[in-house]
């Protein structure tokens, strides 16, 4: 404590502007860049950059620079700290989207299923048939399927890559009603080059589906309900590429591999299983 006079009302010490002025640039001359970037600890909030006249202003323009030159690896450092942030703010805002669309994205009347159906942990995969990198990706849901016999698989239509991928979803979904889905999507998710509904009506036929009864059950309101859905999913969760894969809270962008979604199920079998899916 402090004795004061008690002539007057406590005031509070301040400090000049020309003073705080003066402050920062003798901390940064003395800290360099690291006085800018902790500015909140070092300068009082008051001192703003209009503050000070163009000489000074210079002058930290100047530390600024030679600081950088001298110090590049601070840059580095702070995008990588930038990026880790962005990072986690994403995944925390998807965890939330998932949570507030679990019964949509897991449990969603017309949704797509291979795998199996009564599976405890559910991989939910958004795709698009003209998609390289989901194309690359099937080898690895063909492997999952196969090597976990408890995981159900969703597969949602999610047509991004143009008119082609559009007519190819409705077709695909369509097949639905004739019991040969995972057939046909296995069938076009192998075939080479471009997808379009030419293209998927004449590997439908090859399979064997009713080519006059697919064309009538493409336009069925359900198969314009689930690709709407799914485009509001998406948007809900910020997917804005694919693949896209979900494992429970997690959502996966990218073809991130059979490893990656493999240890994600394992862990989620670990800590007690899917609490939304």
């Amino acid at each position: 404590m402090i004795a004061r006079r008690a002539t007057k009302p406590y005031q509070p010490e301040t400090v000049s502007g020309n003073n705080r002025k003066r402050q920062m640039i003798s901390r940064l001359k003395q800290f360099g860049l690291m006085a800018v970037l902790t500015a909140g600890l070092l300068v009082p909030a008051t001192v703003k950059a209009a503050e000070f006249n163009e000489a000074q202003r210079a002058e930290i323009g100047t530390l600024v620079r030679e600081y950088l030159l001298k110090n590049p690896e601070v840059l580095r450092d702070a995008f990588r700290e930038l990026e880790r942030r962005t990072e986690e703010a994403k995944a925390k805002s998807a965890k939330l989207a998932i949570a507030s669309n679990a019964k949509e994205l897991y449990r969603a009347k017309g949704d797509l299923i291979a795998g199996n159906p009564d599976g405890k942990i559910t991989l939910v995969e958004f795709f698009d048939y003209n998609c390289g990198f989901c194309k690359r990706s099937f080898s690895d849901i063909l492997k999952l399927a196969e090597t976990d016999k408890d995981l159900k698989i969703v597969i949602k239509e999610f047509p991004i890559l143009g008119p082609g991928s559009l007519e190819a979803a409705r077709i695909s979904i369509a097949s639905q009603k004739q019991a040969k889905y995972w057939e046909f999507h296995l069938a076009l998710m192998t075939a080479r080059g471009r997808m379009n509904g030419d293209k998927a009506m004449k590997i439908a036929k090859k399979i064997g589906l009713d080519i006059k009864k697919l064309k009538q059950d493409m336009e069925a309101p359900i198969v314009r309900e689930i690709l709407a859905r799914n485009m509001k999913l998406a948007e809900a969760l910020n997917i804005q590429g694919t693949p896209a894969f979900l494992v429970d809270d997690q959502l996966f962008p990218g073809a991130v591999g059979f490893s990656r979604l493999a240890g994600a199920i394992t862990r989620i079998r670990k800590n007690g299983g899917c609490k939304l899916c």
